[in-house]
């Protein structure tokens, strides 16, 4: 039996969470560009609001990413700091800007 399963299988649940192209390129884009709102995103990931929102709860049921309601808008950030590292060896050391786009 394997001693900590409890922690491969969260750190599994977390993989297969960012394992697709559209969840990996929103959490890229939240670490790049800080929060994001859906109508941002869709200007960058150039597919329909519905596949965006759809992505986006999977990473906020995972834990991956946490939103902020702002009137009428939901600002959505990245919440797992293991995330950040994974973006970190995938996409190099780029660190995201500071500034947010809100």
């Amino acid at each position: 039996m394997i001693k900590d399963r409890e922690v491969l299988e969260e750190a599994a649940e977390m993989l297969k969470a960012i394992a697709h192209p559209v969840r990996l390129c929103i959490v890229r884009r939240l670490w790049r560009k800080g929060a994001c709102n859906v109508t941002n995103m869709q200007g960058c990931l150039d597919v329909p609001q519905s596949t965006i929102s759809q992505q986006l709860g999977k990473l906020r049921q995972a834990g991956i990413i946490e939103g902020e309601r702002q009137g009428l808008e939901v600002w959505y950030s990245l919440k797992d700091d293991r995330v950040i590292k994974l973006l970190e060896i995938l996409f190099g050391r780029q660190k995201h800007e500071k500034g947010n786009s809100k």
